[in-house]
C-alpha cells in the first residue's frame, strides 16, 4: 500500500493527528512552532492557535475542546494551565501523549533540543495530580490501549521497540513492561502509533518512510509514505477507515520533497474513536 498526498502543509515537525468528529477535521500540531492546525479531508488546512511554546500533542475533552501538551503540562489554547507536571530539568518538554480509555492524559517528556538519554519520563495526569509511570525515558512517543483498556502499548524511540504494560483502569498504573515487537534498525525508528478495531498497531517509522502494522507481534502490512520522516498516524473519516499520516522536515538543511506534508491511505480496516479527557479537564 502507498499513501498519497492529502495536503502540502509544509510543517517543520508535524505530529499528533487527531480526528474530531464534531467538525470532521484532523487536528494536528507543528511541535516546534507551537501551532495547532485543523485539516479537512478535502485537504484544506487552517491555523487554529499559536501557543508560543512547543506543543507535543493535543487532546479533546468531552465537548470537543482542544487541550495542548506543553512544557508546563496540559493547557487550553489560551495558555491556561489545566494540569502540571514536575519537570525534572528546565530543558524538558512534553512530547507525544493521549487520553487513556478512562479520561486521564498520559504523555511523556524529552529534552527540548538534542535528546538526552534517560532525561524524561512517562506521566499520567488527572484532576488529582500527576503520577510518573516510567522514568529514564529518552524520546517518549506513540501510545495506544487495547479495546478493554487492560494493556498499554508505548514507544521510547531509541529502544527500537514497542513495549506493552499491564494497565490498571482504577489507578492508571502501568506494570509488567515487556517487548511487544522489535523494529529492525534498517526499517527506521518507531515514532507515533495508533490502534485499529482489530487490535493491530500502526507504527510510524522516522527515517523509514513508512507506517507498519503489527498484530500479535508480527508484521502484517506496510504503508509506504513518499518522504522519510514519518511521525504519526491516525484514523479519520465518518467510518474511521482512512489512515492520515503526519511527517516532518526538521532534520534536513534542504528538506526532502514532501517532508512536513500530510498523507492519507485507505487501508481496508477501521480505527476507533480517540479517547477523550474526563470531566476534570473541563
Amino acid at each position: 500500500m502507498r499513501a498519497s498526498i492529502l495536503s502540502r502543509v509544509g510543517a517543520e515537525l508535524g505530529e499528533g493527528p487527531l480526528w474530531r468528529s464534531e467538525t470532521a477535521e484532523v487536528l494536528w500540531v507543528d511541535v516546534l512552532r507551537g501551532e495547532v492546525h485543523a485539516l479537512d479531508l478535502g485537504g484544506n488546512d487552517r491555523l487554529v492557535a499559536t501557543l508560543g511554546e512547543p506543543v507535543g500533542a493535543i487532546a479533546l475533552d468531552n465537548d470537543g475542546r482542544v487541550l495542548a501538551a506543553t512544557p508546563r503540562g496540559l493547557t487550553d489554547l489560551d495558555g491556561r494551565l489545566v494540569a502540571s507536571i514536575p519537570l525534572e530539568a528546565e530543558d524538558l518538554r512534553m512530547n507525544d501523549g493521549k487520553p487513556d480509555p478512562f479520561g486521564r492524559f498520559v504523555g511523556g517528556t524529552m529534552t527540548l533540543d538534542q535528546p538526552r538519554e534517560g532525561a524524561g519520563s512517562l506521566w499520567s495526569l488527572d484532576g488529582s495530580g500527576s503520577t510518573r509511570l516510567v522514568s529514564g525515558v529518552t524520546i517518549s512517543n506513540g501510545l495506544a490501549w487495547n479495546a478493554i483498556g487492560t494493556e498499554l502499548y508505548w514507544i521510547d524511540t531509541p529502544t527500537g521497540r514497542v513495549d506493552v504494560f499491564d494497565y490498571d483502569a482504577a489507578t492508571g498504573s502501568a506494570v509488567n513492561r515487556r517487548t511487544f515487537v522489535e523494529i529492525p534498525a534498517d526499517a527506521g525508528s518507531p515514532d507515533g502509533m495508533c490502534i485499529d478495531s482489530e487490535g493491530g498497531l500502526w507504527v510510524a517509522l522516522w527515517g523509514g518512510g513508512a507506517v507498519r502494522r503489527y498484530e500479535a507481534g508480527e508484521l502484517t502490512a506496510i504503508v509506504d509514505v513518499p518522504t522519510p520522516l514519518v511521525t504519526c498516524p491516525t484514523f479519520a473519516g465518518d467510518r474511521l477507515d482512512m489512515l492520515v499520516v503526519t511527517t516532518a522536515s526538521v532534520d534536513f538543511e534542504a528538506p526532502p520533497r514532501g517532508g512536513g506534508d500530510i498523507y492519507a491511505a485507505e487501508i481496508g480496516v477501521s480505527g476507533t474513536e480517540p479517547h477523550r479527557l474526563g470531566e476534570w479537564a473541563t
